[in-house]
């Protein structure tokens, strides 16, 4: 009888020790996931339970971002794996390994702060640096940001990134400011040379994890595509009623709300022996207040009976037709800005790129997108199928205070138990 009280006990500590050692070992896999680095033994410790005691691997996750009780978080998540995560969507490349911006800084700086993620596309804020001998500010370099992120400072610290006023740093008027998409860095990838139309794009593509062949639909109106358009394009006007309409009839009345910016930078006559990326390198946005850019009135050849752009007023067709469910539209038209009953009251309708990005952040595929990119960082991989339910989970909870760092401690404690 003794041997097999004391075989039952062997194997019940044989058990425990395994459950004890699974715990641990999922620990350390959210802390790599999160920071890249290895945690130490306190922090081994606080996670492990967090998972084994209090059965909440989220609660884990958020210790190896912001730390546990008496144990400082590395800053990794912020300095490195945040920042890597967010820098694509801030060049056209799309490389995560371009220098620290006032883009991806935004960024880091909102998600540390449980800032309403929607406000990315329409606040008027920024966050710069704040570390011994930093060269300020400059709507005419990057020196600021490269100086800061070689500095090796923790981004985690709020004393080290600081929130402040987008227009009062940039001088961008307070009217024209529009979250990350008025940043000397967007402004360097889709503001400069073409039309304005990459800006649009380009918010979608990081934004929504759509592009525009995703929402194409050429049963819209066209009245309000560009000059610059031909409606005949190789002498063919059927390739422009079933393809090029597909993608200008909602994006051109959109992509009016950029009429008054513009990135300028030197000439080569200006400054010779520079390259023109390095010409773009020194340029800054240029916001024209009620003075529509040149840009949008270019090739007006193509098709003079297109529409010439007066100011500002965008108008969003894709409220109806094919996108009217595809994208989600969490507001009502009224809410993005005056709408004309006299054209249609399902038309979304405003003045100027802040109340674009209040329309296109308040939709079911912004949030999305924004919990699948943190899927993708995190888990290494595509949600599958069979995911769904948790997935459409982790998106409800995001929208309740589209606070995003909650996603990425949620989806590193659901990855690290199944990805075993």
């Amino acid at each position: 009888m003794r041997i097999f009280i004391t075989v039952i006990f062997l194997a019940l500590l044989t058990v425990s020790s395994s459950l004890f050692a699974d715990s641990r070992e999922q620990a350390k896999r959210i802390h790599d996931r999160l920071t890249g680095s290895p945690p130490t033994v306190a922090m081994l410790d606080a996670m492990e339970n967090a998972i084994a005691v209090q059965n909440d691997p989220a609660l884990a996750a958020s210790y190896a971002i912001d730390g546990a009780p008496g144990i400082a978080a590395n800053g990794h998540f912020y300095t490195t794996v945040l920042k890597n995560w967010v820098t694509p969507w801030t060049n056209e490349a799309q490389d995560p390994f371009v220098p620290l911006n006032d883009y991806s800084a935004t960024v880091i700086g909102m998600v540390r702060e449980d800032t309403d993620f929607r406000e990315l596309l329409s606040g008027n804020i920024i966050y710069t640096g704040n570390v011994s001998g930093i060269p300020a500010y400059s709507r005419s370099n990057n020196n600021h940001y490269q100086y800061l992120e070689a500095s090796g400072a923790n981004l985690g610290d709020s004393a080290v990134l600081v929130q402040g006023v987008q227009s009062s740093v940039t001088g961008i008027p307070a009217n024209a400011v529009a979250g990350v998409m008025t940043t000397r860095a967007a402004g360097r990838a889709y503001f400069v040379d073409g039309t304005n139309r990459a800006m649009f794009r380009f918010t979608l593509l990081n934004h929504w994890c759509m592009d525009l062949e995703q929402l194409k639909d050429t049963h819209l109106p066209t009245d309000r595509i560009r000059q610059d358009i031909s409606r005949s394009p190789g002498g063919d006007s059927t390739l422009f009623l079933n393809q090029c309409v597909g993608c200008h009839s909602g994006m051109d009345p959109m992509a009016q709300a950029f009429a008054y910016y513009e990135f300028s930078y030197p000439s080569e006559d200006q400054r010779p022996g520079l390259t023109e990326d390095e010409r773009k390198d020194i340029g800054e946005v240029v916001y024209t207040d009620a003075v529509v850019q040149p840009k949008y009135h270019i090739n007006e050849n193509n098709f003079p009976y297109g529409y010439v752009t007066p100011n500002d007023h965008w108008t969003n067709y894709w409220r109806l037709g094919d996108n009217s469910g595809k994208v989600g539209w969490l507001n009502p038209a009224s809410n993005s800005g005056s709408v004309d009953l006299a054209i249609n009251d399902a038309y979304a309708e405003g003045d100027g790129a802040a109340s674009l990005g209040t329309e296109l952040a308040n939709t079911e595929a912004f949030a999305h997108c924004q919990v699948k990119k943190v899927f993708r960082a995190v888990c290494l991989r595509e949600p599958m199928g069979s995911e769904k339910a948790d997935f459409d989970l982790f998106v409800a909870n995001f929208k309740v205070g589209y606070q995003l760092k909650s996603v990425f401690a949620e989806v590193a404690g659901y990855c690290s138990d199944h990805l075993k």
